[in-house]
């Protein structure tokens, strides 16, 4: 079996190794196995590395998914392009302008010029373990743990990374463990804890679950 080892920096995830993750977790989580038996194994979602993916990451913050796509777009066609140099040129006035609320554009214009200046390496972080990557990212403003959590598991696809405070993983995790109230965000990691070195395999699996049960509603 490829099985991700515990060490700081584990190689990113793979098709191959997201399936090794899921098959590890459903052996041994019932939760787990159980999810995978409705639904089968999720997805390998993934983004592409970089400022954009980042800061589409911050416009999705308390919002959801379409609305944010939806003002992402907006920005780069308006912008010519969702680049530093684009968000900078624009200001934190003209960001609002095209809908960004002042927080998201004082965060997204900080982003840029941290990224201008170099005082953040993106190109580098594929390179340095999880937690450097949270540090380097939590340290500018608008970016949270679970910013930096989704980047980590989405853009960098790192085994172990779990985006804390998330609502769709609280909702499955409370309907795959059968609890009577939704966690709260320091249980909910508290329980995902079980899931190393694969709690980003967990996620991809919850969110797979919640997506698919929810669409199943909706029809």
């Amino acid at each position: 079996m490829a099985r991700v080892t515990g060490r700081a920096n584990a190689p990113a995830l793979t098709n191959a190794t997201l399936l090794a993750g899921v098959r590890e977790l459903a052996a041994r989580d019932p939760a787990l196995a159980a999810v995978v038996a409705r639904h089968g194994p999720p997805p390998m979602w993934g983004r592409p590395r970089g400022f954009a993916t980042l800061a589409r990451i911050v416009l999705e913050q308390q919002v959801s998914l379409a609305s944010a796509a939806t003002l992402y777009a907006r920005v780069e066609a308006s912008l010519g392009g969702f680049t530093p140099a684009t968000v900078g040129a624009a200001g934190e006035e003209g960001l609002r302008a095209l809908g960004l609320t002042r927080q998201k554009a004082r965060y997204v214009h900080a982003l840029a010029g941290a990224v201008s200046s170099g005082a953040l390496a993106l190109d580098a972080l594929h390179r340095a373990p999880d937690a450097e990557v949270e540090a380097r990212l939590v340290a500018l403003p608008g970016i949270g743990p679970w910013t930096a959590g989704v980047y980590l598991l989405m853009a960098l696809r790192r085994p172990d990374a779990w985006p804390p405070g998330d609502l769709a993983l609280h909702k499955a995790i409370m309907r795959a463990d059968g609890l009577p109230r939704l966690p709260a965000s320091a249980e909910a990691t508290a329980l995902a804890e079980r899931w190393r070195p694969w709690r980003a395999v967990a996620a991809r699996i919850l969110w797979h679950g919640y997506l698919s049960d929810r669409g199943a509603r909706a029809a």
